[in-house]
């Protein structure tokens, strides 16, 4: 093959990968329109929507408990290793706490649901579309996105903020067990500071974030589940892409997301 032909097929691939992108993002679009639309259109499925609350939390809070009580334990011992040469370790339950109501908390949460919901949002809707129960269902009149996808994209929202509060209560457990119990810092002294730096509005950042983490797992879950093709091993690549994409999206959005909020709060 000679460097004209290379260099031809180059940009035939480069081109072809661009148009890709293109048509991804144009059918990524359509579908969030429609479930915005679906979601405000009656009837309104709460029981399916519980369903999904259910499904999310009894999915993600064991592993959320587990993450949350080490992220606690090791980033209280980090910060004091950090701050015992300064003699400013009784600052380490402010800093922890800040951290994890901040930031800690909502990003690692999206992470486990994620890995743990996102994957089984794609699994389930793309074993539907292959079997082609999505069909059955138009051709009885339902609406697949409002039957399928808007309840566990509501459900993802809504159980995000519940499970962000519990990875914040469990980790500060986790930072005050080795603040006061191993590291032997004065209880009083130790929750008294947290007060005297901590507000409501540092709190309701880390709410907000979990909120829009939730949606971003909820559609990116429920699109790459309607868009699975090639039978089985196509729904584990859909399965594949949702957790991939639905972490990437939720580490690059936290960065922009909270440059605004500090603005804003």
């Amino acid at each position: 093959m000679n460097v004209k032909a290379i260099v031809e097929n180059r940009i035939t691939d480069v081109g072809q990968s661009v148009m890709d992108l293109i048509q991804g993002l144009g059918d990524f679009t359509t579908f969030t329109m429609k479930t915005i639309f679906w979601t405000f259109k009656p009837p309104f499925r709460f029981r399916l929507l519980f369903d999904q609350i259910y499904f999310m939390g009894n999915k993600s809070v064991f592993i959320i408990f587990l993450t949350s009580s080490f992220t606690g334990a090791v980033f209280a011992f980090q910060i004091y290793l950090g701050m015992k040469a300064i003699n400013t370790d009784s600052f380490i339950g402010p800093i922890v706490t800040i951290a994890l109501a901040k930031e800690l908390a909502p990003v690692l949460s999206g992470l486990v649901v994620a890995g743990r919901c996102g994957a089984a949002m794609a699994a389930q809707i793309g074993s539907m579309k292959v079997t082609e129960q999505i069909d059955a269902l138009e051709v009885m009149g339902i609406n697949s996105y409002q039957y399928l996808a808007v309840p566990r994209i509501l459900g993802a929202m809504l159980s995000m903020p519940l499970l962000s509060g519990i990875f914040l209560l469990i980790g500060y457990w986790g930072s005050w067990l080795i603040g006061v119990k191993v590291i032997q810092i004065d209880e009083t002294l130790y929750t008294a500071k947290i007060s005297d730096f901590m507000n409501l509005s540092m709190v309701a950042e880390g709410l907000i974030k979990a909120t829009v983490f939730g949606y971003l797992i909820g559609i990116i879950g429920t699109y790459q589940g309607f868009n699975v093709q090639g039978g089985a091993e196509g729904v584990g690549r859909g399965t594949n892409m949702a957790v991939v994409w639905g972490m990437i999206t939720v580490l690059v959005v936290d960065f922009f997301l909270t440059s605004f909020l500090a603005k804003i709060l």
